[in-house]
Order: structure tokens, then sequence, then C-alpha cells
């Protein structure tokens, strides 16, 4: 009595388990990731196995795989002489039984990826984590660098004549690039402690020139918006202070205004008080802060409860870096908040009048 003819998926067994043996055989072109032939016999049985589960729709097979560099390389290769064999058959199966295989194949590939996640948070984690996130910032900050200057360049028509349309496009780009460079600034400024002040020693410097420079960087994304930047500078605007620390604080809260805010206008202003003091204020007319995000607003890497959730940013960084900041300027950094009426960050800094002659100047 003759064996009744084997079926397409019979067939595909078959062959797998011919192209698992040629494997095993074959074991010299993986002879640098294995110590001898029974450890890479052993790994082709593992895959085989775990092959013919997967056509049979079986799920918890894949734990038997060790996502090793070896079983990569001979899944690669298992492939390549399943396919030789396949085919040499006749007839030959179906697309349906090929369909099949291919996706038990493909199952099997998704299943050997490397756990990157996993590693990245034990990295991360580890005593050289900090170090990692640090030397990504960086990575990041290099060639936004060089963005930025591009599209300050061709904005500014150096590079030739542009548009109205170009010069609007060119602002956006030098928005976006400058937002993701201030984050990676953040990053690294937060690994240094936040409080970091560039310019240790006091300088004279202009607040019309700060107010102005925010407004120029922000002003794309406000005209995108079609919001209004206003600016209020005092009567006496040139001081001694800190000047790179105060631009960054100022700029990082305008753009956090002019996120949350979709009608109205935004307004930085600064107003003499008593003395020296100057109060530097950033209002807008968004939606408010709600209570419950109140409580964790200058908290770094917080997560927001909802996705619409107030948040500095995705990381909370930015307003985190502005306290620290504002405190190392040896002020505190204070929010009035309506619903639906806006937002008010403000703090005061005692800045003495920079006077022409002054020992500053020699």
């Amino acid at each position: 009595m003759t064996s009744p003819a084997p079926t397409g998926l019979s067939r595909i067994t078959e062959a797998l388990t011919r192209a698992a043996r040629r494997l095993a055989e074959d074991w010299g072109a993986v002879r640098e990731d294995a110590s001898s032939g029974e450890e890479v016999a052993h790994h082709v049985e593992g895959l085989r196995l775990v092959l013919e589960s997967f056509m049979a729709d079986a799920e918890a097979s894949a734990t038997d795989l060790t996502s090793s560099i070896l079983d990569r390389r001979l899944l690669t290769r298992f492939r390549t002489l399943f396919l030789d064999e396949i085919a040499g058959q006749t007839p030959l199966p179906t697309n349906g039984e090929l369909l099949r295989a291919f996706r038990a194949f493909e199952r099997a590939e998704q299943a050997l990826e490397p756990a990157w996640d996993r590693r990245f948070t034990d990295r991360l984690s580890g005593p050289d984590g900090l170090e990692l996130v640090v030397e990504l910032a960086h990575d990041l900050r290099s060639p936004l660098t060089s963005i930025l200057f591009l599209a300050e360049t061709m904005k500014r028509a150096r590079s030739g004549p542009v548009t109205p349309l170009q010069e609007r496009q060119l602002g956006l780009v030098y928005s976006a690039a400058f937002g993701l460079s201030s984050v990676a600034s953040d990053v690294i400024e937060l690994a240094r402690g936040g409080d970091r002040l560039v310019d240790l020693d006091p300088l004279p410097f202009s607040v019309v020139d700060i107010l102005e420079s925010v407004r120029d960087i922000v002003q794309p994304i406000a005209e995108e918006k079609a919001l209004e930047v206003r600016l209020q500078a005092p009567a006496r605007p040139t001081r001694v202070g800190h000047p790179v620390a105060l631009s960054r604080v100022l700029l990082n809260l305008t753009t956090n205004a002019l996120k949350f805010t979709d009608e109205g206008h935004v307004e930085v202003t600064v107003t003499e008080r008593e003395g020296i003091a100057l109060e530097f204020s950033v209002r807008d007319t968004g939606r408010g802060i709600p209570s419950a995000s109140l409580e964790m607003l200058f908290e770094p890497f917080r997560r927001r409860q909802r996705n619409r959730d107030y948040a500095f940013s995705g990381s909370g960084l930015g307003l985190s870096i502005c306290r620290k900041l504002v405190e190392a300027m040896r002020s505190e950094l204070k929010v009035e908040t309506e619903s639906d009426r806006g937002t008010r960050f403000y703090f005061t800094l005692d800045l003495p009048i920079h006077e022409q002659g002054s020992f500053l100047d020699r």
C-alpha cells in the first residue's frame, strides 16, 4: 500500500528539516560566533522547532530564542537554504503555504531582535548613565547648530535673494531648530546641576537688546499662530548682570507662552521697581494652567496624566532649568494663572544701572 502524497504543509516541514540538516553540517560559516559544531546543531534545532511552531500558529515557542548574534546569523542562512529546498520541489507549495512559511521566518526574526530598550534602560541606570545622556544631547546639539547658522545665513539673503514666503519658512526652520537645540542644552545643563551661569561675573548689557532678540527668535512661531508679541522695556535699560542666563529664561518662558496661547498676545515686560530692581514678566492670554499641574510644574521629567495636560515640554526640563537659573541670579520664579484667562511668569532681579566710564568699562 502506497503512502499518501505529502500535503503542501508537510512538504514545507520536510524542506525545513533538510535545510536545518544542511545548516548544521555547514557550521563553518558561523565559526566566529560558535565554539563547536555541537553548539551550532543545538541552536539550529531550536530554530527549526520554533519555526515549525510558528507555522502551526503557536505562540509560546518564541521564548526559546536567545536573541544572540549566532541565532540571528543562523536564521538568515536558514532562510536561504529553505528557499533552495523549496525551489527543488515538484509541485511547488501553494502561495498560501509559502506565505505561512515566510511569516514564520518573519516572526522568528522579530523575536530575535535585540532587546535594545532593556539594554538602554540598563545603561541609563548604570554608573555611566548620566554621561550617556549628556553625550546624546551633545550629538543632537552639534548638527542643530549648523542648521541654525545656515537658516540664519539664508534668511538674511547672504546666499542670494529670498522671497517673503521663503524668509518666513526659514524663520520657522530656525525657530524649530533653536527649540530642539534648547532641549539638548537643557539636558546638558540639568546634568551639571542646572544652575550654572555662563557669565560668572556680572556684565553690562542692554535689556532692550535682550527683549528684541527674544522677539526675533519667536516671531515666526507667533506669526504662524497669528499672535502678537508685545515688548515693554524700562526707562533705564542698560544694566549690569548675567545677560546669557536672563536671555535664556525669557526665551524659554516666551516660547512656552506662545505654545499655550491660541488667541490674543504674549507680553514680555520689564518694569522698574524700588532702587535698582527690575521685574521681568511674561504674560499670555492662553488657557491657563490647571491647578493639578501646578504642583509639579517645576519638576523635571514629569509625566503628563493626559495628552492635554499642561507641560512646559515633553520632558518638563525647560521650566525646571528656568527656575534654577533664576535662583542662581538670586531671585525666585513665580507664577500667576487663571483658567481661560492666561498665565504670568515673573521674577525680580537687582540689576545696577550701568554708566559709561564706570569700572566695568575699564
